[in-house]
């Protein structure tokens, strides 16, 4: 179950201001990849429903939008950002999503002096630590894991509006069966991410 023991150690360190980042939509054929920022108060009381925050991928859709109403009424601050496919295609997912993070930190009405990042890579600004597997140990991260998740959820449903063909409002521009299928009949649409290979395979085709 996530906590604040990380936030409390930095904070020890001389760190006032720590953010949580986390992101979403790494593995998709299409859409941008969403990065959340998050900065929780310094003290949660024990009784508050912010402790029922959890890693985004262990949540039902329905429990992810409750805690994200929770999280932008409750939070210090929260920034979100993304970068586009195109974007994707240009520099690569991993750079991407490097840019999306600094983007939502950016976002941030209150900037951090310190972040803990989700996974294996730092950014090079501010100073932060990266935690593999943080969105399950710090709740910051697990908070951020649920902006970005949400708002990229909500990105695909409007995408879903301009090309229903593809079913983007059920598979959030993941590689199911149905989504390659109309891939393979229809081509990639604009928002598809044209360098990844099942869908550089179809393009080939049109």
């Amino acid at each position: 179950m996530p906590d604040i023991k990380l936030e409390q150690k930095f904070r020890k360190l001389g760190y006032k201001v720590i953010a949580g980042i986390d992101e979403a939509g790494r593995g998709p054929l299409a859409g941008p990849v969403v990065a959340g920022a998050v900065i929780l108060p310094e003290r949660i009381p024990t009784n508050s429903p912010l402790w029922r925050i959890r890693d985004s991928k262990k949540l039902s859709s329905k429990i992810r939008e409750e805690l994200f109403e929770l999280i932008i009424k409750t939070a210090l601050a929260v920034g979100i950002g993304e970068a586009s496919p195109e974007e994707i295609d240009r520099f690569n997912i991993f750079k991407a999503s490097l840019l999306a993070m600094a983007r939502a930190i950016e976002a941030l009405k209150v900037q951090p002096d310190f972040c803990l990042i989700d996974g294996a890579h730092p950014l090079p600004y501010p100073p932060c630590q990266a935690i593999i597997k943080g969105d399950s140990i710090s709740l910051s991260i697990a908070s951020a894991s649920i902006i970005a998740k949400v708002a990229r959820d909500r990105k695909m449903l409007e995408l879903h509006n301009l090309y229903p063909v593809y079913n983007f409002h059920q598979n959030k521009g993941y590689g199911t069966k149905e989504h390659k299928q109309a891939l393979f009949e229809k081509g990639p649409s604009p928002v598809h991410r044209v360098s990844f290979q099942p869908v550089r395979v179809c393009l080939r085709r049109v």
